[in-house]
């Protein structure tokens, strides 16, 4: 597995969309709503979790190892 260095803002982003993907997935099996308001609330939060993490995951991806950044760069 290669390291890659995360900023908080990145850390804090991908925090965010596990935590919709988790309550539209939460709200898809929950009884706690009418069935229709259910279904629209966890798909509506579903999908975004699920489409905002590719450009996430494409980012991190593209980031390059800690092995390989240059040293004394004065970061």
């Amino acid at each position: 597995m290669k390291a890659r260095l995360l900023s908080i803002p990145d850390i804090a982003l991908i925090g965010g969309t596990r935590a919709a993907l988790g309550a539209g997935i939460g709200l898809l099996v929950s009884g706690r709503l009418n069935k229709d308001q259910r279904k629209a609330a966890g798909w509506a939060l579903f999908t975004i979790g699920a489409l905002s993490t590719i450009p996430i995951v494409l980012g991190i991806i593209g980031k390059r190892p800690v092995n390989e950044e240059p040293v004394g760069m004065g970061v």
